[in-house]
């Protein structure tokens, strides 16, 4: 081993330790939780699946655990597909002088706390709200022709307290986290290559969709793990908008270790979730590598 090789592993090994005792750590001592039980305030110790089975078994936790992916693929699908337009249009129709006065407007948000714009999202979609107060107009009208219809409604009303409501919320939260990866990926984009696609014959759409999109895609694939993987186990936005309907796996995880006092099974609910949101991460990796020839 060189001289260079020794200082740049001494230089590296003290953050290396820390990394490992704030992050290997903690997740070794839940990982090892899940083999225990627990009665009350005794923990036993002696290793075990049932909580395993119990988790992939009881209904409860399996119909949050598929909410959980379903809220999170919603708010990541809905995320990407409107960050992809404002990271195009500053990419390739902003003046290069006045995309830093863009990507900071797009930052604004992170400069509010998340509990302020959360609430703000409830006086929005409360019941006397901005959206009730803009759909009461109409409401009348909506009510009959839904009764012309055969139907039964009353008519359109604000997703407070709903699993809308918390893709909605999560989908404004963390819409900079994908327009910024999307527009570094659009940004090295080889112009010259998108004139030659025109120079061929082919028309905008198909420079898009041949092109640039294919190019983009590792921007594409950072935006969706980087929405996906937080989303999966926020715990405010579900507490304070989503209701009974709308709680997802990381209020079951907190009950279990605060409400029923069960640490080994939030703990068997943690691993069960980072190992299916590790799955569904690899698989959309690969997914987007075969989609874009391997690159």
């Amino acid at each position: 081993m060189d001289q260079e090789t020794k200082r740049g592993l001494t230089l590296i090994a003290p953050p290396l330790l820390y990394a490992l005792a704030l992050l290997a750590g903690p997740l070794l001592a839940i990982f090892l939780f899940s083999f225990w039980t627990q009665d009350y305030l005794t923990i036993d110790r002696t290793p075990t699946l049932a909580n395993y089975a119990e988790a992939l078994t009881d209904p409860i936790y399996r119909t949050i655990m598929l909410r959980s992916l379903w809220i999170s693929g919603a708010v990541t699908i809905a995320t990407v597909v409107l960050a992809f337009p404002v990271a195009y249009y500053v990419s390739f129709r902003v003046a290069p002088s006045r995309k830093s006065l863009w990507l900071f407007l797009i930052t604004i948000p992170f400069w509010t706390s998340y509990l302020l714009r959360i609430f703000l999202w409830k006086v929005i979609l409360g019941y006397n709200g901005v959206i009730n107060s803009l759909l009461e107009p109409i409401n009348p009208w909506i009510v009959a022709m839904g009764q012309r219809l055969g139907l039964e409604w009353d008519g359109l009303a604000a997703p407070l307290y709903s699993p809308e409501a918390v893709i909605i919320t999560l989908s404004h939260a963390f819409a900079p986290f994908a327009i910024l990866p999307i527009f570094v990926a659009l940004e090295k984009i080889d112009r010259n290559l998108l004139e030659a696609a025109r120079d061929l014959g082919e028309n905008a759409v198909t420079t898009f969709f041949r092109v640039t999109l294919p190019l983009a895609m590792p921007g594409v694939v950072a935006a969706l793990l980087i929405v996906f993987i937080p989303t999966v186990g926020d715990y405010v936005t579900p507490a304070l908008v989503g209701g009974p309907n709308g709680l997802m796996i990381a209020n079951m995880i907190q009950t279990q270790f605060l409400g029923l006092n069960n640490a080994p099974m939030g703990a068997t609910l943690a691993v069960v979730a980072m190992v299916l949101v590790t799955i569904i991460a690899l698989a959309t990796v690969a997914l987007a590598r075969r989609l874009s020839g391997g690159r």
